[in-house]
């Protein structure tokens, strides 16, 4: 109940209390973004997109209470593992390339990395985590990854940077 009034207080406009009447509802990604959990968060863009319906970042309902969900600290390891590389994904290609690796580790450093370092660093987690050697990470790459880094979503929300608050 406490998430319903959280979506709806986003867009009281748009969101009816009666839900039933209007299920289809989406609150505009300007809004979602807006929350404190999201806000200062430089993946919000893409967290929102990947839960999104039609990954426009507006939400349903449905969309909202998924990714509190996954990002809730109950939601099973696989899982949060599963969003953080559809997240890390950014060509939503179903690989983490090269380019998506650079365009995380940019956001995760919040820019504050050389062209060099993001490089490096990129090309140190290919050949660590790439299993296969094809040059990008697979889900099942990412997830061994995740197994060998035992801290990795501990915090559920830590590697997106969001502090959850119902």
């Amino acid at each position: 109940m406490v998430l319903f009034y959280r979506y709806q207080d986003l867009a009281p406009q748009l969101v009816p209390l009666d839900y039933t009447t209007c299920p289809e509802v989406k609150v505009p990604y300007e809004l979602i973004s807006s929350m404190p959990e999201l806000k200062d968060n430089p993946f919000r863009q893409r967290i929102a997109q990947v839960f999104s319906q039609d990954g426009d970042g507006h939400m349903t309902l449905e969309n909202f209470l998924d990714m509190f969900s996954v990002m809730s600290e109950m939601a099973p390891r696989d899982l949060k593992a599963y969003y953080a590389f559809k997240i890390y994904d950014f060509n939503n290609d179903d690989y983490i390339c090269a380019w998506d690796l650079e365009q995380t580790v940019t956001r995760l450093t919040r820019g504050e990395l050389s062209a060099e370092e993001v490089t490096l660093v990129c090309e140190k987690v290919l050949d660590e985590a790439d299993s296969d050697q094809d040059g990008r990470l697979s889900l099942e790459d990412f997830q061994n990854m995740i197994l060998r880094a035992p801290d990795f979503l501990r915090v559920p929300l830590q590697w997106w940077g969001i502090h959850l608050r119902l």
